[in-house]
């Protein structure tokens, strides 16, 4: 079975529309769960108390395990939370929580015209999220003789790893963590270049790690 892919925002992101002197405000933010949503939604409203409308919307989770949510915060129903929640859960993304902030900027858009502007400021902050995925990843720590480590190197950046510590002692003891669906060549290709002489040892397994995309 193919897997979903899990793309959550790699950062924090805000931008802003003019709309008819109406100022839109979209603050992106990563969340793990409707608490963290929750929490940033307060922080966004703590941060601009007199604004007119704070319109939040969030997706936790990917695929068909997802919660979401939407509210109009005082706008005519229907003309801010719903479509900022459709362009939002049209990114892809999982694990995120934007709101959109308004100053009424003393000219009613009317209904088609809030639709378009809370639509809009997301479809904004959206333009600049950097990607990334959830992924299943293995943590190995090995040690290599001084001779191979540039080939070991090169092995490891082939296949995507990221190097968490490196120790040069009489021998070189290397901790790095892959994606799960390049452990098996990595280890089959160490193995090979070192004729077994290097040894890989699984020290952790995770279900869910940042890879920026």
């Amino acid at each position: 079975m193919e897997q979903i892919q899990r793309l959550i925002p790699l950062e924090a992101i805000e931008t802003e529309l003019l709309v008819v002197n109406s100022r839109f405000i979209a603050n992106l933010e990563p969340v793990n769960s409707v608490e963290e949503a929750r929490a940033f939604i307060a922080e966004v409203k703590k941060h601009h108390p007199t604004a007119t409308h704070h319109v939040p919307t969030f997706v936790i989770g990917h695929g068909k395990s997802i919660i979401t949510h939407c509210s109009d915060d005082g706008e005519p129903p229907g003309t801010a939370g719903r479509p900022a929640l459709a362009v939002l859960q049209g990114s892809g993304l999982g694990n995120v929580a934007v709101v959109v902030t308004r100053y009424f900027g003393g000219t009613k858009l009317g209904t088609g015209g809030l639709v378009k502007a809370y639509g809009d400021a997301v479809r904004e902050v959206l333009k600049r999220v950097r990607f990334a995925a959830l992924l299943p990843t293995t943590t190995l720590i090995f040690v290599t003789p001084y001779r191979l480590y540039d080939q070991v190197t090169r092995l490891m950046e082939v296949h995507s790893g990221q190097v968490l510590g490196t120790d040069f002692l009489e021998e070189i003891t290397v901790t790095v963590r892959f994606k799960d669906e390049e452990l098996e060549a990595f280890t089959n290709q160490v193995s090979d270049l070192s004729a077994g002489q290097v040894e890989a040892i699984v020290v952790e397994q995770n279900a869910e790690t940042v890879f920026p995309m």
